[in-house]
């Protein structure tokens, strides 16, 4: 997620830099934006902006610092190896920058103003409803920008500043993260109503050998961890098909193309042509979802707060 462009501007004095008089900070994101999506077209539409006027941005911030930061041809957008060292550190400068609205939102209200949390699209349509009312009692002042995306998203947006947490599966396994544990979420074995499982009331791991499964595209993480567990019980992965959304699989399965493994959060009430069984045993597959933030985050009581009320509410 890139910020619409504005009219700021960073002032840097020319001392051992040649020529340089100040550098604006909406072509930083510009910049950025191409180095993440490695496209014009996309970059442009991520800051709100037509591809002309990105382009011609870029060309010039190069004429302002006097190198060629991206290689253009027709297929593909390149960095070159200069503009890989200066989108690293435009990327540190737009943290600062972010950083100056927060420590002002925190001397007006730590518990207030804006903050953007990214979530998951598998956790997304069914933990908000679950918690945004909750928040809103908690935190009345607080002003929450949502942001859905894949766990590589949104945790590179983390990174770079552009959100102020997220709420993912754990571990995050990324360094200089905080996580705070919210839930543990059971997986239940989907299979259509006419499967030999279906009139079960519980069902083994083993129940899952040979069993055809449908899964998650590459990107979500919820697709590692159905696969992990599908895979050390000898199921096989449906690679004719994988779906977009967890409410795709639920209509694969109820189309008898295969079954699968869906988080309890996502199972509401019964359905005529879907059985949800959970697994049996003392340690049945799971996974556990948390509340992230940067450790050097200038908000860490509102965030500490956050996932108090978030793990209440979950």
């Amino acid at each position: 997620m890139v910020s619409p462009p504005g009219n700021d501007t960073y002032h840097s004095h020319p001392v051992g830099i040649r020529g340089i008089r100040q550098v604006n900070l909406r072509d930083l994101r510009y910049l950025v934006a191409v180095a993440e999506h490695r496209h014009f077209g996309r970059a442009a539409r991520a800051c709100f902006v037509s591809q002309p006027t990105l382009s011609t941005q870029l060309k010039k911030l190069e004429e302002t610092l006097g190198v060629v930061l991206i290689e253009r041809t027709n297929r593909q957008v390149m960095l070159t190896a200069v503009g890989e060292r200066i989108v690293a550190q435009a990327e540190r400068v737009l943290l600062e920058v972010s950083q100056l609205a927060h420590i002002a939102d925190e001397y007006r209200d730590p518990f207030g103003g804006e903050f953007r949390l990214g979530i998951i699209p598998t956790v997304a349509p069914y933990l908000l409803p679950k918690i945004l009312s909750p928040v809103g009692r908690a935190l009345p002042h607080l002003n929450i920008q949502l942001n859905e995306g894949q766990t590589a998203s949104i945790v590179r947006s983390l990174k770079a500043g552009e959100l102020d947490a997220v709420i993912l599966a754990l571990p995050s396994d990324e360094e200089n993260v905080v996580e705070r544990h919210l839930y543990r979420e059971a997986f239940l074995m989907a299979v259509p109503k006419g499967h030999p499982c279906a009139r079960r009331k519980s069902v083994a791991e083993s129940d899952l050998e040979n069993e055809t499964v449908l899964l998650l595209e590459d990107g979500h993480c919820l697709r590692d961890q159905a696969l992990a567990v599908c895979s050390s019980h000898n199921a096989l992965e449906n690679t004719s098909f994988r779906a977009t959304s967890l409410e795709t699989l639920r209509q694969m399965v109820a189309a008898e193309a295969g079954i699968t493994l869906m988080p309890e959060l996502a199972v509401s009430g019964r359905s005529a042509s879907v059985r949800y069984i959970p697994f049996r045993g003392k340690n049945p597959p799971h996974r556990d979802i948390g509340l992230c933030w940067r450790a050097s985050s200038t908000r860490e009581p509102l965030l500490e707060k956050l996932s108090q009320v978030l793990r209440a509410s979950a």
